[in-house]
């Protein structure tokens, strides 16, 4: 449930569809009034630094709608796509709480795009862009050809506001730079899951983490078996990036663990020890993203499975 303090706060929010004035452009004269229109989506996003003039990307842009698969790909995510309210209001949910804990945060411009599979997410204090082709259902046609299955199947409308406040949470969530251990990398991804989810407080575990039901199931089923393992391998302060990226990197498992561990289980770890700090010692949201120290929160957690 939301709480009637957090429902009160007065934010709006207003999904603009860019790619909607690229691919019915009929001239370009329409996409440099477009570029016009919205100058830092032209500078960040489009990048228009990197072509030698204005004119040539108005140019490459007007020639997108003309490429017959960007065409058919563009009409997929309108059918797909056809309204955005249900985004609108999730993320419109999850700014609102994230105002409560934060009352300096300032709605973002929300823009959608079609990016040709280039960029799912691009994201600054000022703007997000979302790329509504990587957000076909898993089992379409078009596929994002540079993400593998186990990545892609996570790319869907259930899992993309909370991918977005996740992102999000990286500017609150402090941390100690100078610990590249696996132990400060597991409560860095635990408090970003922790943060998620008390934006999101209706959304499930597994879309918070991006598991399957089944993935997620498994992972408590053997969560002392998984805990044993790091502890035996003394994992949690290896230091070595190859090392640390076995338990929390993307991958279809975590072999390190075992091949029956999902891929990132080091950061679900993260999330249990993190989880078990905040109410151990009774602290508010923003009390725990301000922890920096890894070590302590750890050892103060009373983590236990």
């Amino acid at each position: 449930m939301i709480s009637e303090k957090v429902s009160g706060i007065p934010l709006e929010l207003t999904i603009e569809r860019l790619e909607r004035p690229l691919f019915e452009a009929e001239s370009e004269e329409d996409i440099a009034y477009f570029l016009e229109e919205h100058p830092y989506f032209s500078e960040m996003y489009l990048r228009d630094d990197l072509y030698p003039s204005i004119g040539h990307l108005v140019s490459t842009l007007y020639g997108i709608p003309k490429d017959t698969l960007m065409q058919e790909l563009y009409q997929e995510v309108n059918t797909n796509f056809p309204a955005l309210d249900k985004l609108e209001t999730d993320l419109l949910t999850a700014f609102k709480h994230i105002k409560y804990y934060y009352p300096d945060f300032e709605v973002p411009k929300v823009y959608t795009f079609v990016s040709g599979f280039t960029t799912d997410l691009y994201m600054d204090n000022e703007m997000i862009v979302i790329g509504l082709d990587y957000f076909l259902p898993s089992d379409h046609r078009f596929q994002p050809p540079d993400l593998p299955k186990y990545m892609t199947d996570r790319y869907n409308r259930d899992h993309l506001v909370p991918m977005i406040v996740t992102a999000i949470s990286s500017r609150y969530n402090k941390t100690d730079l100078g610990d590249n251990s696996l132990l400060a990398e597991m409560i860095f991804y635990g408090k970003a899951y922790h943060f998620t989810q008390a934006m999101l407080p209706c959304t499930s575990e597994e879309h918070v983490i991006g598991y399957t039901p089944e993935e997620l199931a498994a992972c408590y089923a053997n969560e002392d078996f998984i805990w044993t393992q790091l502890i035996e391998q003394e994992a949690i302060y290896e230091t070595n990036p190859f090392e640390v990226r076995k338990y929390t990197g993307e991958a279809p498992f975590t072999d390190a663990i075992s091949p029956d561990a999902p891929g990132r289980v080091g950061r679900w770890v993260g999330w249990n020890i993190v989880d078990a700090y905040a109410e151990e010692k009774d602290l508010d949201l923003v009390q725990l993203m301000n922890e920096k120290d890894a070590q302590k929160i750890f050892m103060n957690s009373a983590y236990k499975p």
